[in-house]
């Protein structure tokens, strides 16, 4: 959390190319998160974060953005779609399990860290219960000499388990009944908890013969879950986890322009949509909402809206919830030197993915700087002609060009294979230049 703006937009750089306005205004809004935190408490709770619209046409990199951050971020991040909730009274999610689904993600978060603190006493709890199926005690009035023997095979046993020597061994272990959660984020929190209370009913009442056998390997897993429950606290980490929510929280809020009413369609199409604005509000602005680990107050989460804004704008929203995003940035749409940058200067681009893919055949593929400038200009080309979907059209592209190679790839084995521009447009000029064709194939 405590990366500079500048560090945020370095990462952010290796993944998604161009687009420089909308990285710094969200590494700006990161870092004013954690100058907060640096704050007396009583200036804490004025300081409201700055929430963000970013505004782009499909495939410029928006969600890009978001799945890159969450990557790179250890705090609370969630994101969601707008158009899959509804407002109360019709089928559908109910907005507040947004908040919901930010509170597990949190407790997750929390879960692994208190988990990584704990390490070296995990792994001895499962490491102790394992040898101790495996070599089985000594009887109390053992010898000394005994008793040493045993020591020298108990260590000798250890290194043999945490080694992996012993991974096949089928042991006897009992499995205690772990308690599983329900995390339906959509049911309201007195629900949740009866049907959690019901559940630890009926486990107690089924009290059948819990020994499995099972293979050292998989014991390490089951172990691990169990001695996880017994040394972690779970309402400390409930505690820590709202607290993480509140106050270093992020919603993206992926497709918005979805809930629009425009002005043409008058809300004949969808009734609900508008609704879904309004009770997007006061979590927006800031309220007190009820989860089954207490209640979290969404003052202080970050909301990240996104959306294309083809069929209405974002004055479509109604005028409260625009003015709680007052920070708007616009994507610029992808040129064909961008598609290039894009197929080249990205980590783990599409053509890395490839060329990883079919070496598992044995194959090398290469392309050539032509060929690969070509795919380019095809990809921008077919965006101008049909729909522009951006960066996603490269899938696409790829695709249709190496089709017959990968089906092929067994025939190349220890073998190289070079992507030439007169291969690309063989595969491509006719589809691209058709206009038909286009629309359907590409």
């Amino acid at each position: 959390m405590n990366l500079t703006p500048k560090e945020i937009v370095d990462y952010l750089d290796k993944y998604v190319i161009s687009q420089h306005n909308a990285k710094k205004t969200i590494a700006l809004a990161l870092r004013t998160r954690y100058r907060r935190m640096q704050l007396s408490q009583e200036l804490q709770k004025d300081i409201t974060p700055k929430n963000i619209l970013m505004i782009g046409s499909t495939g410029v990199g928006k969600t890009e953005i978001s799945r890159r951050l969450a990557g790179m971020m250890k705090v609370p991040f969630i994101k969601v779609e707008a158009s899959k909730y509804t407002e109360v009274g019709f089928v559908g999610r109910d907005v507040e399990s947004m908040i919901r689904d930010l509170v597990v993600a949190s407790i997750s978060i929390v879960k692994a860290e208190k988990e990584e603190e704990n390490r070296e006493k995990i792994e001895n709890y499962v490491l102790n219960k394992i040898v101790e199926k495996l070599l089985p005690p000594l009887p109390s009035g053992a010898s000394e000499s005994k008793k040493d023997d045993y020591q020298r095979l108990l260590e000798a046993m250890e290194q043999r388990v945490l080694s992996g020597e012993m991974d096949d061994k089928i042991i006897e272990l009992e499995v205690e009944k772990i308690h599983v959660e329900f995390n339906d984020t959509n049911l309201p929190p007195e629900m949740a908890k009866v049907q959690e209370s019901f559940s630890k009913v009926f486990s107690q009442m089924n009290k059948e013969d819990n020994k499995k056998e099972v293979t050292v390997k998989d014991a390490k897993s089951i172990l691990k879950s169990e001695a996880s429950a017994k040394l972690i606290d779970s309402a400390s980490i409930n505690a820590e986890a709202l607290k993480r929510a509140e106050d270093g929280g992020i919603i993206f809020l992926d497709e918005i322009d979805k809930i629009a009413v425009s002005e043409k369609s008058q809300g004949r199409n969808d009734p609900s949509k508008e609704g879904v604005q309004r009770d997007l509000l006061p979590i927006v602005e800031g309220s007190s909402v009820s989860t089954k680990y207490g209640v979290i107050n969404t003052d202080h989460i970050l909301f990240i809206a996104a959306g294309a804004f083809h069929l209405c704008k974002p004055s479509d929203l109604i005028p409260e919830l625009q003015g709680r995003f007052p920070l708007r940035v616009e994507l610029e749409s992808l040129t064909q030197e961008t598609l290039y940058k894009i197929l080249t200067q990205t980590k783990n681009s599409l053509l890395h993915q490839y060329e990883a893919l079919l070496s598992t055949e044995g194959m090398k593929l290469v392309f050539e700087d032509e060929a690969v400038r070509a795919i380019a200009k095809l990809a921008h080309r077919t965006n101008e002609i049909t729909e522009d979907i951006g960066a996603r059209r490269l899938h696409t592209v790829l695709e249709r060009v190496l089709e017959d190679i990968s089906f092929h790839a067994d025939e190349y084995k220890d073998k190289e294979f070079v992507i030439t521009e007169k291969l690309v447009h063989e595969k491509l000029d006719i589809v691209v230049e058709n206009d038909d064709l286009s629309r359907y194939i590409l």
